[in-house]
């Protein structure tokens, strides 16, 4: 497995270190982020990502944000707001981001009377807590996934969503490495993932690591593999999903959930309970980032279309919970996701 995806260095004068992702593959490189700045642009420009690393990265951040205040009360509950409504700016749809900065929030309201010195000393205890809760609930997203990858199956995935996008072990991927564990063969199909290649750059390279068995494919090829037979199960992650089970994730992820539907194959979303929205009745209430042209005209810095092409690049898409045979969380296995069921396992 890689080295943790965000990790805190040292006390409360310490720093946060990412891997940098946009160098993979070919670079493996750990890069400090020592102010606010540094948090936003590793968020905005994908450094990190991956809902729940996001909004692990995003508490970490507000520590960040409070280093250099004063140990005045009110100076540090300022520091945090501020630097709370900066972060929320860098990505809309990861609920994630959202949801690490509320209760980094809290935490701070809560220790507001002790002082600015022990609120600072709470904020960083609540943001290393929000990793290792995260490391955990993914651990046991495995673990409550891995029945579903029998020996000898082939399993589709699409964009990242493994240790590289989490604090680690991973979502989606969490029940391949547990079920890898255990000593089960299996194969996994890689979407590439366009336009910025997560499958290719981060889920081959991952996957690789482990010694599993993968191969990866072109996103037009996923049709291909699940009429030929060689696909069972399709594992995807998520970035927020809704009261109803609908569920945002990597633009393609529709079109992936369609095919599945058609070849009469399961596909299953991994996410932590994090990545709910409950006060967001159905997909269509969901915020979708989009990206700028120059990811799909010059794609890793090459033009690959006619300068002043009209582009859209939305970074997400939304599933209906319909087409998802089940929501796997560190809680347990949604089967037929609806909102009662989700509202009961949630409770």
């Amino acid at each position: 497995m890689p080295d943790q995806t965000v990790r805190w260095v040292g006390g409360l004068d310490g720093h946060m270190e990412i891997i940098d992702q946009t160098l993979l593959p070919v670079e493996y490189k750990i890069i400090p982020c020592r102010t606010v700045q540094d948090v936003w642009e590793a968020i905005k420009t994908l450094r990190v990502r991956g809902a729940p690393a996001i909004g692990v990265a995003a508490a970490m951040g507000i520590v960040v944000g409070v280093q250099t205040t004063s140990d005045d009360e009110a100076a540090v509950l300022d520091g945090v707001r501020r630097t709370a409504e900066h972060l929320a700016t860098s990505r809309p749809t990861a609920i994630n981001l959202f949801w690490a900065l509320d209760r980094m929030k809290r935490a701070a309201q809560k220790h507001r009377s002790l002082g600015g010195r022990a609120i600072k000393e709470a904020l960083l205890a609540e943001a290393l807590a929000i990793r290792q809760e995260d490391a955990d609930m993914c651990r046991q997203i495995g673990e409550n996934g891995q029945h579903l990858v029998r020996e000898g199956c082939g399993v589709l995935t699409h964009c990242n969503a493994g240790s590289l996008a989490t604090a680690e072990y991973g979502t989606a991927l969490a029940p391949l490495y547990r079920a890898h564990e255990l000593g089960r063969k299996f194969r996994v199909y890689v979407d590439e993932t366009r336009p910025l290649l997560q499958g290719a750059r981060l889920s081959m390279w991952e996957l690789r690591q482990a010694e599993i068995d993968s191969t990866l494919i072109c996103d037009n090829t996923a049709a291909v593999v699940m009429k030929e037979g060689k696909v069972n199960l399709v594992l995807v992650g998520a970035d927020r999903i809704a009261a109803n089970g609908d569920t945002a994730n990597k633009i393609g992820t529709y079109g992936v959930a369609v095919l599945a539907r058609h070849h009469g194959l399961p596909l299953y979303v991994a996410a932590p309970s994090s990545t709910f929205d409950l006060g967001i009745a159905s997909g269509k209430e969901i915020p979708i980032e989009e990206r700028g042209s120059e990811e799909v005209t010059h794609g890793f810095g090459r033009q690959t279309a006619p300068s002043g092409s009209p582009v859209y690049c939305p970074a997400f898409d939304v599933t209906p919970a319909d087409l998802i045979a089940g929501i796997i969380t560190e809680r347990g296995l949604i089967d037929r996701p609806n909102r009662r069921r989700i509202a009961n396992l949630l409770a």
